[in-house]
């Protein structure tokens, strides 16, 4: 996927990374977003919470995650960060754990992208992750809907200027 690179900024604003999420313009509800730093000041990660069902809680989340951010390093069976942000966010204490792994090819536009769907011991929670081209992991989490193919053409990288302080 040619139009995600690293950025190289002298003070970076935000992450060092490009964002590929969905266009918070092109939804209603509400955007929140999350940075995970390391210890020295660094982006480990971001995660983007779409509130879609009008204030009654997430509906997903779309991690993206840096190589080598401690996020990623998950023990086999238990769940991706973005699945935990996203019960948390929703206050289920339920244990949750990853029951099946399902490798599945999409394409992005002109890109092929082998996607893995994770089956999960709670229902309701859809999940998917795919590695790209620049070695950031994205993950997506739904809750009580499922993630179609359809996604895909909708991710595109979010300006830095969202994850500025000011």
């Amino acid at each position: 996927m040619s139009f995600l690179r690293r950025r190289s900024a002298a003070t970076p604003a935000g992450p060092d990374f490009d964002v590929l999420a969905m266009d918070p313009g092109d939804w209603p509800g509400n955007l929140g977003a999350g940075l995970l730093p390391a210890p020295d000041g660094s982006c480990q990660g971001v995660f983007l919470r779409y509130d879609l069902f009008g204030g009654r809680g997430p509906a997903m989340i779309i991690g993206n995650l840096p190589e080598g951010s401690p996020a990623r390093e998950v023990a086999e069976g238990e769940i991706p960060f973005e699945v935990g942000q996203l019960l948390v966010a929703l206050e289920n204490e339920e244990q949750v754990h990853v029951t099946g792994i399902e490798d599945t090819p999409v394409m992005q536009g002109d890109n092929l992208l082998i996607v893995r769907r994770l089956k999960l011991s709670e229902s309701r929670i859809s999940c998917v992750q795919f590695d790209r081209s620049d070695n950031v992991l994205v993950t997506i989490a739904s809750w009580d809907r499922p993630i179609t193919d359809d996604l895909y053409a909708l991710l595109k990288p979010l300006p830095a200027e969202l994850f500025q302080q000011g």
